[in-house]
């Protein structure tokens, strides 16, 4: 039985992001970014025509629907571009972030968009083997356009995937 505990992995549901779950979602992003979006803004964005956005909230947790992860995307004109998207430490690597952009994607089609776009920091190699294996090519770099916390710069890989 403990060892049934020991492998106990959570399970989440993909939902449409809404105003209620800013707050949580604002929390993640500032665990995960150097510059924190607060709720108002994640809230305001949300707001805006043409965005709209995914929240996956684990389903076997005892007491609570934990936030394990969030994308905040927007489509205009036939382009959509990912705004933000964060997974909890504690889930990195485990198919999260895949399953959210997969929604997102699906969500800038049925929208009408042809191409996505994305800016990634260039050190996080993570997330640039995510954004390649869904099909994103970089198309440009845009020098000390991230700071950190401590001060230092680095590039931003701006990637694109056409979408039909």
């Amino acid at each position: 039985m403990f060892d049934d505990y020991l492998s106990w992995k959570p399970f989440f549901d993909i939902v449409p992001l809404q105003e209620g779950d800013c707050r949580a979602a604002s929390e993640l992003h500032g665990q995960r970014f150097a510059r924190q979006w607060n709720d108002g803004e994640i809230s305001g964005l949300l707001l805006q025509p043409g965005v709209f956005g995914f929240a996956a909230f684990q389903t076997n947790a005892f007491f609570s629907r934990p936030l394990g992860g969030f994308v905040l995307s927007r489509e205009v004109a036939g382009e959509a571009e990912i705004l933000t998207i964060a997974v909890t430490e504690k889930v990195a690597r485990s198919g999260l972030g895949w399953r959210l952009m997969q929604a997102a994607l699906r969500e800038a089609v049925e929208r009408g968009a042809e191409t996505m776009f994305l800016e990634v920091e260039e050190n996080n190699r993570a997330a640039v083997g995510l954004y390649q294996r869904l099909g994103f090519q970089q198309v440009a770099r845009r020098p000390a356009y991230y700071a950190s916390a401590d001060g230092t710069r680095s590039a931003a890989l701006v990637m694109r995937r056409d979408l039909r």
